[in-house]
């Protein structure tokens, strides 16, 4: 038998038996972890929690997600809630303790949505673990000094990180697609935005967002939850909790424009390509649909332009709170830049105008339904997976398996309708302004942009065509 078609069944049999046992209120056995689901309690002060013991794990888990990120960012101010989840854990010893004596790891991620902590360590020194993570909560160190050391840690990582084609064009298309939205702006900041950042802010941001009742915690590992709850009531009970939530509400953007977007950046031949429109929310009862039809978009560009196999290539639907962004990208030798674009806009149009064979629309749906299930292989990915229950306001874990397999060709249809032709499609490209210019100008409208040497202001105060630019010496 062809191994991709035996791969294809082994996942449909795969989802069938986890639909099936998960039909029964149990979340499947994952690669031979115990079954279970997560006990779910709350403390006085809001703390959403969840506890799932697994007897004879000599480790334990700890995941707290504060349900507000980076799109609560001050305008200009782009990074202002990166630097809020540093500041949790700023002395570097607290790390390494969970590097070196606990054989763990302590993580703080922030994104658009959410910042998470992540604490791994001995079972046996939970409530140490719990001590650590209570003194970050109720005494954060949000002292000049503080303030100062982490930000100019954070403007490092900026400098040094800030530099490549493809991260120019990811934060491009965002700009265009977005302007003035939070989306359209970098979540971890700019150089320039970072610095903006004061103590003030910080301070304002932890009283607004960092509290009890805005935040979920999972437990996962070989405590029991009774003991898991017993130390959770006496260390994080005092945890203060915000008389109102913050919500998510922001002035929807403009419609982008629709002129290619010409970015000069020193190179040799090659250049960046990157179309979005809107996209759909995390809790979008379309998600499944979108992210099989992502699949779907990167499959038919390929084989219109095989080159593009030979660089990275990628089409996803990167969903938020708020609708995120459907978007296309590719690293393409600067002559292939019209047909790329053509092909890719071929593509959108192609999903529009007739249904999916169901041959085509089978295999996307195994491969997105095998993704997400690899997702819960690990114990950090089943966490996320319940956190993500209280981000986003999803279904159960069997109703997001199963509405994978739920999709039809109709579906996909209505959505890429839906996406594609109600919306805009931005365009940017990243290369030799001249050549791109003098490339693409003869078939389509082009707006160009200066040199891309420097990081440039926060998208999030001016407009990409109006962004001073370093010209060369």
């Amino acid at each position: 038998m062809n191994l991709s078609l035996l791969t294809n069944s082994l996942t449909k049999i795969l989802i069938i038996l986890c639909l099936t046992v998960l039909s029964c209120d149990v979340y499947p056995p994952i690669f031979g972890q115990v079954a279970g689901v997560p006990e779910r309690d709350r403390l006085l002060n809001g703390l959403r929690i969840s506890v799932w013991h697994r007897p004879g794990d000599q480790d334990v888990l700890l995941k707290l997600r504060i349900h507000s990120g980076a799109a609560f960012d001050v305008s200009g101010k782009a990074g202002q809630m990166a630097i809020l989840g540093d500041i949790l854990f700023p002395d570097a010893t607290i790390r390494e303790y969970f590097t070196d004596e606990m054989a763990g790891r302590l993580d703080v991620n922030t994104d658009y949505d959410s910042i998470t902590v992540t604490l791994q360590g001995r079972a046996r020194e939970f409530e140490r673990i719990v001590e650590i993570l209570r003194t970050a909560l109720v005494t954060s160190q949000i002292t000049p000094e503080v303030v100062a050391r982490i930000r100019d840690g954070r403007l490092k990582i900026a400098k040094e990180t800030n530099v490549s084609p493809a991260f120019w064009a990811d934060r491009a298309i965002a700009s265009r697609l977005f302007g003035d939205f939070p989306y359209g702006r970098p979540q971890t900041g700019s150089t320039e935005s970072l610095g903006r950042v004061d103590r003030a802010d910080l301070l304002l941001a932890r009283e607004r967002f960092l509290n009890s009742n805005n935040a979920t915690l999972v437990v996962s590992g070989g405590v029991p939850k009774n003991r898991a709850m017993r130390a959770l009531r006496q260390l994080l009970g005092p945890w203060r909790k915000s008389e109102q939530i913050v919500p998510t509400t922001f002035r929807q953007p403009e419609a982008p424009d629709v002129r290619t977007l010409i970015i000069n950046a020193p190179a040799d031949q090659g250049a960046e390509v990157r179309l979005a429109t809107r996209g759909v929310s995390r809790a979008d009862r379309d998600f499944a649909t979108a992210v099989i039809m992502a699949i779907v978009a990167r499959k038919r560009w390929e084989t219109l332009s095989p080159e593009l196999t030979r660089r990275p290539v990628f089409v996803r639907n990167e969903p938020h709170v708020l609708p995120g962004i459907f978007v296309m990208g590719a690293a393409v030798d600067s002559l292939l830049v019209g047909k790329t674009l053509k092909t890719a806009h071929d593509v959108l149009q192609s999903l529009v105008s007739g249904p999916i064979p169901a041959t085509e629309l089978e295999a996307a749906k195994s491969e997105a339904g095998a993704q997400f299930i690899k997702e819960l292989e690990s114990t950090d990915g089943t966490a996320r997976a319940w956190l993500d229950i209280d981000t986003f306001g999803l279904p159960p874990i069997s109703q997001q398996i199963g509405a994978f397999s739920a999709v039809t060709a109709a579906d996909l249809q209505r959505v890429a309708s839906s996406l594609f032709e109600k919306n805009r499609i931005a365009t940017v490209v990243i290369g030799n302004s001249q050549q791109l210019k003098a490339l693409l100008e003869p078939n389509m409208k082009v707006e160009l942009m200066g040199e891309l040497e420097k990081p440039q202001p926060d998208k999030a105060d001016v407009k990409p065509s109006t962004i001073p630019v370093k010209k060369p010496d």
